[in-house]
């Protein structure tokens, strides 16, 4: 039997090579994983170790985080058993149930969601390359209800904008692939202002979106665009990218598409499946602001977005 760590390696590796798991996966299986691996000091688990670790985590995480973190467990102990490294898995004959509260998505009032972009339309200049970003950045989380990491892996291949309108390719969670199509006309002609600002980068990177350093957008410098604008209008309350995709922020800030088999295809797809789905905006849906369009176009007047 090869010991521990060696095994937790070979198994986080075959997971990113051969299973093809996420970037963010991987992440938290090596997160979880090494935390068990110091716990045990480095041997195999049997019944009775597990059992005290539980009683660890129950001591140190919320329920949720402790049930992430024994399923990664698990699974680790199930690939070894399949492999023949384990005559027996302790998961088996072990009995867990955690129970955890019940909680309400977070959500953000729709009040906040107007100022943060009407703070953001009301910074931009002409020749403001960088607040043109941000209100791209802003724009397309609300609009499309992708996640930090896919508005981040946007690329020239998945990023494909027409005269008639833009189309997204995304490879989103648990290997789903969906496409968003987006007609709003202030939408696409903002996305092809910032296509021509940024048209070198995007040419040389490959990227979309890009920090000041001429990088790739990474999701802590949308965390700190969202943050930056919060802290503009006196926000203190903790708000975070994934609560844009709150499909209640989409209808309190009346941009949420009104199709409900849309709106299951695209929030509640069975995560189990390989699917490709298709999502239309239409044509009178405005900016997801919903703020501020005079504003917009008094921009675009003036020559600026």
């Amino acid at each position: 039997m090869q010991q521990l760590l060696s095994q937790i390696m070979d198994y986080l590796e075959t997971g990113k090579a051969e299973k093809r798991l996420s970037p963010n996966t991987i992440k938290a299986y090596r997160i979880d994983l090494q935390q068990f691996w110091v716990f045990t000091g480095g041997v195999w688990a049997d019944q009775d170790m597990l059992g005290q670790y539980i009683k660890y985590l129950n001591q140190q995480f919320a329920p949720r985080s402790v049930k992430r973190k024994l399923a990664s467990i698990r699974a680790f102990y199930h690939e070894m058993k399949v492999k023949g490294e384990l005559e027996e898995n302790p998961f088996d004959r072990l009995q867990i149930r955690i129970h955890s509260p019940r909680q309400l998505p977070r959500i953000i009032p729709s009040q906040i969601v107007h100022d943060l972009l009407q703070s953001a339309y009301d910074n931009y200049r002409p020749g403001s390359r960088w607040v043109l970003r941000d209100i791209v950045v802003l724009e397309l989380l609300f609009s499309t209800g992708l996640r930090v990491s896919e508005l981040c892996a946007l690329s020239k291949e998945t990023f494909l904008l027409t005269d008639s309108g833009l189309r997204l390719l995304v490879n989103g969670k648990g290997r789903k692939e969906r496409i968003i199509q987006i007609t709003t006309p202030e939408l696409v002609h903002l996305t092809k202002i910032y296509d021509n600002e940024f048209s070198k980068e995007i040419q040389n990177q490959g990227a979309i979106l890009f920090n000041q350093k001429g990088r790739p957008l990474s999701p802590q410098s949308v965390r700190r665009i969202i943050n930056k604008y919060l802290k503009r209008i006196g926000v203190s309350s903790h708000v975070t990218p994934h609560m844009f995709r709150h499909p209640y922020v989409k209808h309190k800030t009346k941009s949420f598409l009104r199709n409900s088999r849309v709106f299951k295809a695209d929030f509640c797809a069975p995560s189990h499946s390989l699917c490709t789905e298709v999502f239309h905006f239409p044509d009178n849906i405005n900016l997801i602001s919903g703020v501020n369009i005079h504003t917009f176009n008094q921009c675009v007047s003036q020559g600026g977005i």
